[in-house]
């Protein structure tokens, strides 16, 4: 089982949860992923998550998470004790995030939606200072990340598997070569 949570304004819809969802219906495993669209209270996004992998043993479940996404992501795999694919995660959304407090709205449609001042604090709350078991993560980072810094990711992440790409950006926007390396991380057959 496959759980992608995707970034900040983005949702099941991005670029990159288009490209596992349809690898994953190519390998005949669409019952395999999970790929809700996130409420804006980091709170209630992890309240979601945790609903939707209830019962999935650990070993059986991997997580991917892009930007906010990976954040989340290893806040849930420090939970539950499964894998997690990280890629461009936030290290310290609560920094980033707070010029972002007010109504704004998705990335793939107009509809609005409102990051209160109180999600600070969910954020914060769920801040893993150190991940217990790098083997059990895998980070993608893009040097060219304009809206994060690669380096935060590479100390935080330091001892799991990383995939540094030279350049890039936010969005990862050659996701599609990497798509297998990302699924074998997860135990998935990467070939359709």
């Amino acid at each position: 089982m496959i759980l992608y949570l995707h970034g900040f304004r983005s949702s099941p819809q991005s670029m990159k949860a288009r490209l596992v969802g349809e690898r994953m219906a190519a390998l005949g495993l669409t019952d395999q992923l999970i790929s809700p669209q996130l409420p804006a209270s980091p709170k209630l996004a992890m309240e979601l998550a945790q609903s939707l992998i209830a019962g999935v043993p650990a070993e059986q479940l991997s997580i991917i998470g892009s930007s906010l996404g990976g954040y989340y992501a290893t806040w849930l795999a420090e939970r539950v004790g499964c894998r997690a694919v990280l890629l461009n995660p936030a290290v310290v959304p609560s920094l980033d995030l707070d010029k972002h407090v007010g109504v704004t709205t998705q990335y793939h449609s107009d509809e609005p939606f409102e990051f209160k001042r109180e999600y600070i604090d969910e954020l914060r709350a769920l801040e893993v200072s150190k991940i217990s078991k790098p083997e059990r993560y895998f980070l993608i980072a893009a040097t060219g990340d304009e809206v994060l810094d690669y380096r935060d990711m590479v100390a935080h992440y330091q001892g799991a598997r990383q995939h540094i790409i030279d350049g890039s950006d936010h969005a990862i926007s050659e996701f599609p070569q990497y798509l297998d390396e990302v699924l074998g991380f997860c135990g998935v057959g990467a070939r359709a």
